[in-house]
């Protein structure tokens, strides 16, 4: 099997494993509160990132971060802190997370405007063609009807949007900044962040600690298929194949969402919602291309 090859099946793994989260994190918080929800997910999330952190010894590099790095770590983890809140909260109030997943796609939108407005990152025109796209996707996705003029946008699409710029935001400053430290420190660091707000807020609340079975299933799946396996396989990924290759299979992620929400809910989502999601995805392979023609090019130079 060539290198080519497992990069590409270790991406597609980490696509299914992440679809996961969609659907079991959905499945929890028909059931329970987000504030329960995030206590027992990202408190579980530790859990699991702790074992792949010293599996892999990554604690080793802990003393080789410098004072302004810990700042720098502090910073990224509080932007994903409220990135990773905004999008479950988008999944807990949208109904179908096919639809979730397919707004999601924008993402990659925001994060190649940044680049270009603050790196100063190259774009051609297949890159354009692929944002153009992707806008016009999360679009058709996200408009109900103008005849119902109290609800033009899909109540939560706001949240994925404001989350979507929000991870933009972190990943400008982890781009200059991930040289520094491993990535696992930044996971870690989000992850208790948002246990202990989490935490907080059942107290806040005051809502119940004790959660139903059925919900601490559907969360201990999730977090560890989601966010510990797909982190894993992503990794091994990016160890074969290049980050825009590996961006452009994990896109097929939405089409596992989809299939699995209409197993598990029943839901699916309506003609132009579906239209508009293959849009992302077509804009996000476009996207993705265009960096790797772009790399060539530099390379070629």
């Amino acid at each position: 099997m060539t290198k080519n090859t497992k990069g590409v099946l270790f991406a597609l793994g980490a696509a299914l494993a992440m679809s996961n989260v969609y659907i079991f994190s959905k499945a929890a918080l028909n059931v329970v509160h987000l504030a329960q929800f995030g206590f027992y997910w990202f408190g579980l999330g530790i859990v699991w990132n702790l074992i792949y952190f010293f599996s892999f010894k990554k604690q080793k590099g802990i003393k080789q971060i410098s004072p302004r790095s810990w700042w720098s770590l502090s910073l990224i983890s509080a932007l994903e802190m409220v990135g990773t809140f905004l999008f479950f909260l988008s999944l807990d109030t949208i109904e179908n997370p096919a639809i979730v997943s397919f707004l999601s796609n924008v993402n990659p939108l925001f994060v190649v405007a940044m680049g270009i407005l603050f790196l100063k990152e190259r774009f051609n025109t297949i890159e354009f063609t692929g944002l153009a796209i992707t806008l016009s996707g999360a679009v058709l996705i996200s408009v109900t009807g103008v005849s119902q003029a109290d609800s033009l946008f899909v109540p939560g699409a706001q949240y994925i949007f404001m989350s979507g710029f929000i991870f933009s935001l972190s990943t400008l400053v982890a781009k200059k900044q991930l040289k520094y430290f491993d990535a696992s420190y930044l996971a870690t660091a989000r992850l208790l962040l948002l246990f202990i707000v989490a935490g907080i807020s059942v107290l806040w609340l005051g809502l119940p600690v004790k959660i139903e079975s059925e919900a601490l299933l559907n969360i201990g799946i999730g977090s560890l298929m989601g966010p510990f396996l797909s982190g894993i396989l992503g990794y091994l990924a990016l160890k074969n194949i290049e980050m825009s290759k590996a961006t452009m299979v994990r896109s097929v992620r939405s089409l596992f969402v989809l299939v699995g929400a209409f197993l598990y809910f029943g839901t699916f989502p309506n003609f132009w919602q579906i239209i508009g999601g293959l849009f992302t995805i077509i804009g996000v392979l476009l996207i993705s291309f265009g960096k790797l023609r772009l790399k060539k090019d530099v390379s070629n130079t």
